[in-house]
């Protein structure tokens, strides 16, 4: 089959070579309970994620910058990634977090067609989507966790292989966010979406646009502003990716969520910037 499950379309024959996202087949980096999503999602028992390889965006500052390049990983079959979905559900996942699943798509979805988890499905994208994509998605997926990464061109030009990031995103998240939101009493979300966002080194005033972007989405989706960024992955290419952001880079973009009246925010502290957030790979 000719790969056309993101944005770039490449056509290549995955089963035998390696795509635009630089993988072939099924690849994985780590299963586990994982305890650093938003508190709705990883909630008590932590998020049964599974962290998949490559990527066609290739951000220079990727926190999982070794998946990504598929510098790292084990091949799966899709039976084995049906099995997984069951080993993490029994184990006391509070769903199944598909991290980098976009390239994936259709092993996903025969994989549940073998094994339909009882548990929540989160599917944890970079936001880089065609909507065909989100619509096949949409027959399993009971929460969207997803990036809204820029809308500044030039941005994602700069710090991406993709300069055309948000002509796709902005449209993807729309039709994500049509998701119903669904929490149970004692907190723990069942249905819906979230969109994170990432705040850059001299990029605060993108942070502003990417919360009026979410202001004109439903009431009902959450909003993750996120402080962590630790320089990562290729930033040694870019100076101003050499530190971390500043605290008046912060409260500009905290200045923006309560000038758009965001509701439904999750907010990192501005000290959040640490490694503890990457796991430890297992492959």
């Amino acid at each position: 089959m000719n790969c056309t499950q993101c944005p770039v379309s490449c056509g290549a024959d995955r089963k035998n070579f390696a795509g635009a996202c630089g993988v072939k087949g099924i690849k994985i980096a780590k299963y586990y309970l994982h305890p650093y999503e938003e508190p709705p999602v990883s909630f008590k028992n932590g998020s049964g994620c599974i962290f998949f390889c490559g990527c066609s965006l290739k951000c220079a500052f990727c926190q999982n910058f070794e998946l990504s390049r598929n510098k790292r990983g084990k091949e799966i079959t899709v039976n084995e990634l049906a099995d997984i979905f069951k080993e993490l559900e029994d184990t006391g996942a509070e769903n199944i977090n598909l991290v980098n699943p976009t390239h994936y798509l259709n092993d996903i979805m025969g994989a549940i067609k073998l094994y339909r988890p009882k548990i929540p499905i989160v599917y944890n994208t970079h936001g880089y989507e065609t909507e065909d994509a989100v619509r096949l998605a949409s027959s399993f997926v009971d929460i969207w966790l997803t990036d809204l990464k820029f809308i500044d061109p030039a941005l994602s030009a700069r710090y991406t292989a993709r300069a055309d990031y948000a002509k796709y995103a902005l449209p993807a998240i729309k039709l994500m966010a049509q998701k119903p939101l669904k929490m149970r009493e004692d907190g723990k979300m069942l249905s819906g979406c979230i969109v994170r966002h990432l705040i850059l080194p001299l990029a605060a005033y993108d942070s502003a646009e990417v919360v009026k972007f979410v202001s004109t989405l439903p009431k009902s989706v959450y909003f993750s502003l996120m402080s962590q960024y630790t320089p990562f992955g290729e930033t040694e290419k870019f100076k101003e990716l050499g530190r971390k952001i500043t605290r008046r880079e912060y409260e500009k973009a905290l200045a923006a969520v309560r000038e758009y009246g965001l509701e439904n925010v999750f907010l990192q502290d501005f000290a959040s910037a640490q490694e503890e957030y990457i796991p430890k790979w297992d492959y």
